[in-house]
């Protein structure tokens, strides 16, 4: 796969948890008021309100539906356009209590190693709880007497997962509903690259000697707070473009890089990727199989780790063993060393790990 070229925007566009919670509570509306309504307001995780258009949107009183189109803005995103659909289901049963299912287009669970459960429907914890926060918002007048089943779905979702890695990793029968923030950023544009390179030279005016390039907002916020002393401009979210902020920084003379990252992409760059992609190059579940050998971990668990398509698997299994510190720990040592292999005397580099709920598993420097 080639990287992108041409010239593209910077618009933002809306993840597709952030469509389905605005549909989900939608339809939560058209029970409340027994009509759901054309426009709904939405809050994204994080903490943003935004105003969704709502299609197909009609209820008996006991049962509503609605549908939300994604827009990705500009990134090239194979999910853009997707029919997010929440039907949601009064149930007198279940007393203030929200179940969320997935539907027709919602891939399923069938392999460990993603943080959710086998077997459930492919709906990222995010947006579990930012769905489930906007049906209560939505249903409090209800929520004393009944409680809602919320089933998500995606219309074209089957012919859309073609086009990504979710049967790779054992997601099966539709896309994954994602995100953490609720906006889409354009990663994978060359306005973004730009945007990144900017970045480190704006951190470079700072006169604090250090950039902290992180690969997202969740990695962004654990670095800012551990390192709470430096100026906001220091932070730069490079998404999957170490090269270019990488480059950037030895351009500008920057005499310390800090990295912070979670599993999946800090393996990406132990393994020596520098455009950390998910379509560009698999995670080396190979490499991650040794450094569990090298901290004691039994060879069949290894085994399994080397046959396994993702790095959370093993971050999973040394989990079960009492290893985290120790695994991860080995992982930013060999992220270290083949950053600075690759860029010798150039800079002096920190690299930190945190988990996916934000916090510290190990440094390296």
């Amino acid at each position: 796969m080639t990287e992108p070229t041409g010239q593209r925007g910077t618009r933002t566009g809306f993840t597709t948890g952030a469509c389905s919670a605005a549909a989900a509570r939608a339809a939560v509306l058209g029970l409340v008021h027994g009509e759901v309504p054309g426009t709904v307001e939405c809050q994204l995780p994080n903490g943003q309100l935004v105003d969704f258009a709502v299609h197909d949107g009609r209820t008996d009183g006991v049962v509503a539906h609605a549908m939300v189109i994604k827009d990705a803005g500009d990134d090239p995103d194979c999910t853009d356009k997707a029919h997010l659909t929440a039907d949601v289901r009064l149930r007198h049963d279940l007393p203030g209590q929200v179940l969320l299912q997935g539907g027709f287009g919602v891939g399923t669970v069938t392999m460990p190693g993603l943080g959710l459960a086998v077997g459930g429907p492919a709906i990222n914890p995010v947006p579990r709880r930012n769905i489930e926060h906007n049906v209560r918002l939505a249903g409090n007048a209800l929520l004393d007497d009944a409680g809602f089943e919320v089933t998500i779905s995606v219309p074209q979702g089957l012919e859309m997962a073609k086009k990504t890695l979710n049967a790779r990793l054992g997601i099966l029968g539709g896309i994954s509903i994602l995100g953490t923030t609720g906006i889409v950023k354009p990663y994978s544009t060359a306005a973004f690259r730009a945007s990144v390179v900017q970045g480190v030279h704006v951190a470079a005016t700072t006169g604090a000697g250090v950039v902290v390039l992180t690969t997202g907002g969740r990695t962004e916020k654990f670095v800012m707070e551990e390192m709470p002393e430096l100026p906001q401009a220091c932070f730069v979210q490079m998404g999957d473009f170490l090269r270019y902020a990488l480059g950037a920084a030895v351009k500008a003379g920057l005499p310390r890089v800090v990295i912070g990252g979670m599993v999946g992409k800090l393996t990406k760059i132990a393994q020596g990727e520098t455009i950390t992609h998910a379509g560009r190059a698999e995670v080396d579940t190979g490499l991650l199989a040794d450094l569990c050998a090298g901290i004691g971990v039994p060879p069949d668990v290894c085994n399994d780790i080397r046959q396994a398509e993702t790095a959370r698997y093993a971050s999973e299994r040394v989990a079960d063993l009492g290893l985290v510190r120790e695994f991860h720990e080995a992982l930013a040592q060999r992220v270290w060393h083949t950053v600075t292999e690759r860029y010798p005397t150039k800079f002096q580099l920190k690299v930190l790990v945190c988990d996916f709920d934000g916090r510290k598993l190990a440094e390296a420097s």
